[in-house]
């Protein structure tokens, strides 16, 4: 039996990023993944000529220092292994409250000049908002008061009174972290935003699968192991509740094997490692998590079109399409249920991401076009699968529909589509109601600590949730791990 002083359990982007540290500072590890391939939500794959991503439409720019990746994909060895492509623009805003549309910039000097020329009456209030942004996206380490404080609603309601315009202009891409401003709490809001605001917006080129392969890359060259397509079954434990192995089969149930470890990263949600655990460390883990509210869901429409967006309107890399009977930034809370029934007009609002508009190294044609939007795994909650199937076509029906209203001649270049719902989510990533952040933000951000002594969370419930949130816990973890194995983070850090 190889004995590991870590074993990794996933390889999604979390569970690699911790991998990839922990190796480069010379710990011994072992990565086991039950997919065909590692990343996990952070995938690219084909459904024939279409090219799907799989979770990345725009995240913060790890180049600049102020960024929370900029030092833990470094540590991870690669930071400057892909290509960050600036996307020229925070997002687009069309619809809603909005009788033009609005191109927010990704920097807080133009955002702030934009906002003020469109919104005269509110320049006094849009400073104090966008300085509190700076402020709290720069802070080191604020996530103790991130669920303090007021709720966004109620943040925009102070500044901005009646002006539901400007509120839904600052907050159009809510999906991006929640489904109901009237719960978020503003400092967590805030704190993601301003990131964005502070350092840019960007995608990986290529696609979200060039950053998990170059960590799995980076964790191999170090000396770490990463297998695949096997399952992680059961973890045993000493006398005094320490891990001291894992052991993991085939997906079929075959080839039982047993890596020795003295610790034990979970790249998964915490639920989802209740199976592993024995009696009553099983208990105790559950009894810590039960309680804690799942993240929302999204559902994802990735359309392929025979000639570029940009033909039919959609000239943003990142446009934000708010539905017609969405008045107020609160009405957003409506929009995670319309799925449960049929298309009767109402449509969710939309983020749509056309990686034609920027250098995305997304090959084409056809040309990759991806919409998503609020999700709940109830939705989708049918009777057989002929019912969701035939339900799950018809929205896909309405939302072409609904997007060839407002970008007219687009439904007919289609010419290939890939449709994952809520229930996607649960089914193909395991994770519990179809959850893609986390816990919710209105519950406080995770912890790389558990219940469990020297067995540790990496994932999207060890932090903020979301791409860069999900780095940052990642990080986390493996620093914790390094300070509980004896080893200096910051030495090891700069020989790595």
């Amino acid at each position: 039996m190889t004995h590991y002083d870590a074993v990794v359990v996933g390889a999604g982007l979390g569970g690699l990023t911790t991998a990839a540290i922990l190796a480069r500072a010379g710990r011994k590890v072992l990565v086991i993944e039950r997919g065909n391939s590692v990343g996990g939500a952070a995938s690219s794959y084909k459904v024939g000529d279409l090219f799907v991503e799989g979770s990345l439409h725009e995240t913060s720019n790890p180049r600049w220092p102020t960024d929370p990746k900029h030092d833990v994909l470094d540590r991870a060895g690669v930071r400057d292994a892909v290509e960050w492509i600036p996307s020229n623009e925070f997002y687009e805003v069309r619809g809603g409250p909005l009788v033009q549309p609005f191109a927010l910039p990704d920097n807080l000097v133009d955002a702030y000049n934009a906002l003020a020329s469109r919104f005269p009456p509110h320049r006094a209030a849009i400073r104090q908002l966008l300085d509190e942004m700076r402020a709290i996206a720069s802070a080191a380490d604020d996530t103790s008061s991130a669920n303090a404080g007021p709720s966004l609603a109620q943040k925009c309601d102070a500044l901005f009174g009646g002006d539901e315009a400007i509120k839904c202009t600052l907050a159009a891409n809510l999906c991006y972290y929640h489904d109901d401003p009237a719960s978020l709490p503003w400092h967590a809001f805030a704190r993601a935003q301003g990131r964005y605001l502070l350092n840019g917006a960007c995608f990986v080129r290529g696609g979200s699968q060039r950053l998990s392969s170059a960590l799995a890359r980076a964790i191999r060259a170090a000396g770490g192991a990463v297998l695949l397509r096997r399952v992680a079954t059961h973890v045993s434990f000493d006398n005094n509740d320490r891990p001291i192995s894992v052991t993991h089969t085939s997906r079929d149930g075959d080839d039982p094997q047993t890596a020795g470890c003295d610790r034990v990263a979970v790249n998964a949600a915490p639920t989802a490692a209740t199976a592993m655990l024995p009696g009553s460390i099983a208990m105790r883990w559950s009894e810590a998590y039960t309680r804690r509210q799942s993240s929302i869901s999204l559902f994802t429409l990735t359309l392929g079109l025979a000639e570029s967006p940009r033909r039919h309107g959609i000239t943003s890399y990142s446009t934000q399409l708010l539905p017609d009977w969405m008045t107020r930034l609160t009405d957003y809370a409506a929009a995670t249920r319309l799925m449960a029934n049929e298309p009767d007009g109402r449509m969710p609002p939309l983020a749509i991401a056309n990686y034609d508009a920027i250098d995305s190294g997304i090959p084409a044609p056809p040309y990759t076009l991806s919409i998503i939007g609020p999700d709940h795994i109830d939705n989708w909650r049918e009777p057989s699968a002929e019912r969701y199937h035939a339900k799950r076509a018809n929205w896909q029906a309405a939302l072409l529909r609904h997007l060839d209203m407002h970008f007219p001649g687009l439904s007919r270049a289609v010419v290939a589509t890939s449709f994952n719902t809520a229930h996607s989510v649960q089914s193909y990533l395991g994770a519990p109601q179809g959850a893609v952040y986390g816990f919710a933000p209105n519950t406080g951000p995770g912890s790389p600590r558990t219940p469990l002594q020297d067995v540790y969370l990496a994932s999207a419930y060890a932090g903020s949730g979301g791409y860069s949130g999900v780095i940052e816990a990642a990080g986390a973890c493996a620093d914790i791990i390094l300070r509980d194995s004896g080893l200096d983070v910051v030495n090891n850090a700069a020989r790595a």
